[in-house]
């Protein structure tokens, strides 16, 4: 019998009795891995499409994008072990799911993409990055230590903020991709109806099954568009299966394969956005104790969280360590456990083996690297838009007074000021143009910075009752 068909309570009064496993107990192998490929399939995409991404961007060698995809997959199953099982102080020890984070795209293509311009290799480029990667990371794991002093720092004004500018950043990539990318600009064939009807195809079957009331569909509907268009784009004869010869059996892990440098400059967006990913996992960690019928409030509650958090740096540092992304904790594993009632973290050793699995064998990292630009971008600008959506929804539950009004709009307007006009820090010194050349590094800059600053007794309600006052200037 499970703790939840008896009812145990926890420190904070909610039960488990909405379960069918709870966080300790261990479903039958058959069940556990069927869920376990039902959590696979949620955050899949999620995990190889940031390295295709960034890897496509920076033209890597058909190589260096397998090598590193099969890492991102690799990486996960590693790292989602760590926060399942919690080895020491390290991990959660709830069914916390690790994978590539989007919200380091934006200043990885920056810095990235300034490396190769500048006659740079894209080795150097990987060097410097997973570099960044590596030592940002510490500032997660110091941050697990002291929670609370963070949150008032990173408050969800803020937070809210950036990670509306990292989704407004991101878009301009996913319409390059649905553009058909870089190789489609140099050919002269970007924008083309092929590409467009085909990227449109995608996003619209997605959108399709979004709508649909079964949440299995819901989950379903990135991977099911994806496919399609694959499918659609080979026949087309968009899809170059040449690199698909003479792969490599197996895909053995090697660590620093590129080396690893080191730019002050360029660290300021990276150790920015730790800090909001510590913020992240927090609500994430907590939204899995909520759904695991686990405690959130109290000393358990709070060692799984400085737990997770601590993983969540430690994770990281071993992603850079094996040439690939900053993980995270994903939330859309927490629909699943709703689905499924299984909170279960020995699920999470099934999974971590998958993705394991998955990430040795370059045949998958192969399969997905053949994915045309167009259907990558169908995909991608949706996923873009829901992070300006989280971004809104964190904001719609903090006070939007005159003070939240000029903090957003000011950060809003100078991140995507940067974005859209990337030449205006070009006369700046070299070390502040390493930091203001990020749209999130300016934004997020300007919104920790104006939240600091600008007293909280201003609080007349921002509100517009008559579209007139729209054309009025802020007082």
């Amino acid at each position: 019998m499970t703790s939840s068909e008896i009812g145990i309570g926890d420190e904070s009064g909610v039960k488990n009795h909405g379960l069918l496993y709870g966080l300790e107990d261990q479903p039958p192998v058959l069940e556990a891995i069927l869920v376990a490929l039902q959590h696979v399939l949620a955050i899949f995409v999620g995990i190889i499409t940031p390295p295709l991404i960034i890897c496509n961007a920076l033209g890597a060698s058909p190589e260096d994008t397998r090598y590193i995809v099969s890492m991102s997959l690799f990486i996960s199953g590693v790292t989602t072990f760590i926060q399942a099982k919690r080895i020491g102080p390290i991990g959660s020890g709830l069914l916390s799911i690790q994978g590539t984070s989007f919200s380091f795209v934006g200043p990885i293509l920056s810095t990235g993409i300034a490396i190769t311009k500048g006659g740079g290799t894209t080795q150097q480029a990987f060097a410097l990055i997973f570099g960044l990667c590596f030592f940002g990371a510490f500032i997660e794991i110091f941050l697990s230590r002291f929670l609370h002093l963070a949150s008032k720092v990173i408050t969800p004004l803020v937070t809210g903020t950036i990670v509306m500018i990292i989704g407004l950043t991101l878009i301009k990539v996913g319409v390059i991709s649905m553009g058909g990318g870089v190789p489609a600009q140099k050919a002269g064939t970007f924008g083309s109806m092929q590409n467009l009807g085909v990227a449109l195809m995608v996003l619209l079957i997605i959108i399709i099954l979004n709508c649909s009331r079964n949440a299995y569909v819901r989950m379903a509907s990135v991977v099911v568009g994806l496919v399609i268009g694959y499918i659609v784009a080979s026949f087309l004869g968009m899809v170059n299966f040449s690199n698909l010869q003479n792969l490599p059996l197996f895909s053995l892990p090697i660590p620093f394969r590129y080396g690893m440098g080191f730019d002050f400059g360029a660290f300021i967006p990276f150790a920015l956005l730790y800090l909001i990913t510590t913020i992240e996992s927090i609500g994430d960690l907590t939204a899995t104790s909520a759904v695991s019928g686990e405690p959130v409030q109290g000393a358990t509650y709070m060692r799984r969280i400085k737990g997770g958090v601590l993983g969540d740096g430690v994770n990281s540092l071993i992603a850079a360590v094996f040439n690939t992304f900053p993980n995270t904790t994903f939330s859309q594993n927490n629909g699943v456990i709703q689905i499924t009632g299984v909170g279960s973290r020995f699920v999470g050793f099934f999974i971590a083996g998958i993705l394991v699995l998955l990430g040795l064998f370059p045949i998958v990292a192969g399969v997905f690297q053949t994915l045309p630009q167009p259907v990558l971008g169908g995909a991608t600008i949706i996923m873009f838009g829901s992070i300006v959506f989280a971004g809104l929804n964190i904001l719609a539950k903090t006070d939007l007074d005159r003070r939240a009004l000029i903090i957003i709009g000011t950060s809003l307007a100078i991140g995507l000021g940067v974005t859209y006009t990337p030449d205006i820090v070009d006369q700046l010194p070299p070390a502040l143009k390493s930091v203001f050349s990020s749209g999130i590094s300016a934004g997020g800059l300007t919104a920790i910075l104006l939240n600091l600053l600008i007293p909280r007794e201003v609080d007349e309600p921002a509100v517009v009752t008559d579209m007139d006052e729209v054309d009025q200037p802020v007082a």
